[in-house]
C-alpha cells in the first residue's frame, strides 16, 4: 500500500503563565516607589538595560544611595519625598516596592490610569509583569520565570545555564549585533547572508571564548563568496534521528534541525526529537514503516529534489542511523543525480540504542569478538536469500537484525538448520530507548513464540549472541551481593 506525503502541523503553543518580552529601556524613564534594598536591586537592574530610574522614598537605604553614586549605565535620580500620580505619567514603566497592600494597590492604579506598565515587588496581584533569574551575556540575555510559585527553583535554573553557556558568547552577541548592517552591506544575496550566520554560529559556538575580530568577519564573507552561486542553490541533509530518545540526538543533528526550511520525517521518528526542529520548518511526514501504507522511494527522493532545487535546506530525517538500513544511498545517488549538494549527519542506531538502554556491551573479549548487523527482509518484502549463515551461527558474535517480525520465524528454522545453538541468548526490544520500551528475553529458539504472544508495538529489532547472557549474569550477581 502507498500513501502520499502529508503536512505535519505544528502543535499549538501551549498556555503561557506568562508571556516573555524583552523591554527596550535606553534612554527611557522608569518611576521607582521606594527606597530599601529590594528596591535598590530593581534600580539597578533597570539602570544597567539603559533607562533613568527616577527613584522616589521619603528616606533610602545605603545601597539605594550606593547603586545611584555608581549607575551601571542608566542615571539614576533619588528623589527624597513620596510619589504622586503625577510623577508616572509618561514613564516607560513603574516600579514599587511597599509592605502596605493598601499602598500597593494605589500606585497600581495610579498607573495603570496612567497606561504604565507596573511591577510591585513580591506582590504579584498588584503586577502588570514580573522580573525573572536573568543569565546576562549582554545582548545575549536569558529570562527564566515560573510565575512567582518557585523563586529559588528558577534561581537554581539559572545557576544551571550559567555554568553552561561561556561568558564569551556575550563578545560573539555582540559582535553579531555591530555586523548585521555590515552584512547587508556586502551585497551577499538573501541566501548567501544567511550562510554567513550559519558559519558565524558555528565559529562562535566552537570557539566562544576566542574574541571575535574584523578577521573573522572577512574570513566569513571570504568563506561565503567562495561558494559562488552554488549557496543559492538549496541542499539536503539526511539526518539521523537516533532510536527515539530526542537526548540521544547530536549537536550537528540539532543544528541541522534548527536551521531547516522543510523536514521530510518518517513515522519512526520520535515525535520529541522534532521538537528541536524550527517552528517555522515545514515537516512532511513521508511515511515508511514496515509492512503498513508507506510511501515510495521514489516519490520521496523527487519531493527531496524537488524542494532542494527551490533553494530550500531539505532535512530528509530518518529514525536511527541513515547509513544502516535506512535507504541512504538511494537519497543521495538521486540527489547527485540532480546535481543537489548533500550531506550525512550520522544518527546513533537502534542496536546501540538498544545495547545501552540494557546495559549490553555489543562486543566482549569473553563471549563476542565480532558484531553484525543484518536485516529481516529484502526489498521485496521476504527474508533476503543471501545472509550469511556460518557468520549468523558463529558462537562468538553478536547480531543485531533490523525489521525482523515478518520473517523472523523463517529466519530462525533456517539459521538453526545451518547450525545455530537454539540455547542462544536473545532478546526482542520494541521502541528502543522510549519511555514505553518493551523487551522480550529468550533463547533464540523460543523467541519467536514469545513474540507472537506479546505482540509488540514496532519498531522491533532482535539482537542474539553469549553477551546477553554474559550480562544477565554479571546483573544476577550484582543483586545478590546487594
Amino acid at each position: 500500500m502507498s500513501r502520499q506525503p502529508s503536512e505535519s502541523r505544528p502543535e499549538r503553543m501551549t498556555t503561557l503563565a506568562r508571556l516573555p518580552v524583552f523591554f527596550a529601556l535606553t534612554g527611557k524613564r522608569v518611576v521607582l516607589a521606594g527606597g530599601s534594598h529590594a528596591a535598590a536591586w530593581k534600580t539597578e537592574l533597570i539602570s544597567a538595560a539603559g533607562a533613568r530610574v527616577d527613584v522616589y522614598a521619603g528616606e533610602f537605604s545605603d545601597e539605594m544611595r550606593a547603586v545611584a553614586a555608581d549607575a551601571p549605565d542608566g542615571e539614576i535620580v533619588l528623589i527624597e519625598r513620596g510619589w504622586t500620580p503625577t510623577d508616572i505619567a509618561g514613564a516607560a514603566m513603574a516600579i514599587g516596592a511597599f509592605e502596605d497592600d493598601g499602598e500597593a494597590a494605589a500606585f497600581a492604579d495610579a498607573a495603570r490610569a496612567a497606561g504604565v506598565p507596573v511591577n510591585v515587588i513580591d506582590k504579584p496581584s498588584f503586577c502588570d509583569f514580573s522580573f525573572g533569574a536573568i543569565v546576562n551575556r549582554s545582548p545575549l540575555v536569558i529570562g527564566i520565570s515560573t510565575d512567582g510559585a518557585a523563586p529559588v527553583f528558577a534561581q537554581a535554573i539559572r545557576a544551571k545555564l550559567e555554568a553552561l553557556l561561556p561568558n564569551g558568547f556575550a563578545h560573539w552577541a555582540a559582535a553579531a549585533s555591530r555586523w548585521r548592517d555590515k552584512v547587508k552591506a556586502t551585497g551577499l544575496s538573501f541566501a548567501a547572508r544567511r550562510k554567513f550566520w550559519q558559519m558565524f554560529t558555528v565559529h562562535a559556538m566552537t570557539n566562544a571564548e576566542a574574541s571575535p575580530s574584523e578577521a573573522d568577519f572577512d574570513r566569513f564573507v571570504a568563506d561565503v563568496r567562495g561558494l559562488g552561486a552554488a549557496v543559492d542553490s538549496g541542499t539536503v541533509t539526511l539526518v539521523g534521528a537516533g532510536p527515539g530518545d530526542p537526548e540521544l540526538l547530536t549537536l550537528r543533528a540539532v543544528r541541522a534541525l534548527q536551521s531547516a526550511d522543510v523536514i521530510l520525517f518518517d513515522d519512526l521518528v520520535s515525535r520529541g526529537v522534532l521538537d528541536f526542529a524550527r517552528r517555522e520548518a515545514r515537516k512532511l511526514l513521508v511515511g515508511k514503516t514496515g509492512f503498513g501504507p508507506s510511501c515510495k522511494q521514489d516519490d520521496i527522493n523527487a519531493l527531496m529534489v524537488s524542494l532542494a532545487k527551490q533553494g530550500k535546506r531539505v532535512v530528509r530525517l530518518k529514525g536511527g542511523d541513515p547509513l544502516i538500513f535506512g535507504r541512504a544511498g538511494e537519497e543521495l545517488d538521486a540527489c547527485e543525480a540532480a546535481g543537489i549538494k548533500a550531506e550525512v549527519v550520522p544518527g546513533i542506531t537502534a542496536a546501540q540504542g538498544a545495547a545501552a538502554s540494557l546495559g549490553l556491551s555489543l562486543t566482549d573479549r569473553k563471549h563476542s569478538r565480532r558484531l553484525q548487523y543484518i536485516t529481516g527482509h529484502a526489498k521485496s518484502g521476504a527474508l533476503p536469500d543471501d545472509i550469511d549463515w556460518r557468520a549468523l551461527a558463529d558462537p562468538v558474535t553478536t547480531t543485531a537484525i533490523y525489521m525482523p517480525v515478518r520473517t523472523l520465524e523463517t529466519l530462525v528454522m533456517r539459521a538453526l538448520a545451518e547450525g545455530l545453538d537454539p540455547e542462544t541468548p536473545a532478546a526482542a526490544i520494541a521502541r528502543a530507548t522510549r519511555p514505553d520500551q518493551q523487551v522480550i528475553r529468550s533463547t533464540i529458539g523460543e523467541l519467536n513464540a514469545r513474540l507472537d504472544d506479546a505482540k509488540l508495538p514496532g519498531p522491533v529489532l532482535v539482537m542474539l549472541g553469549r553477551t546477553l547472557q554474559a550480562r544477565d549474569a554479571v546483573t544476577c550477581r550484582a543483586a545478590v551481593m546487594a
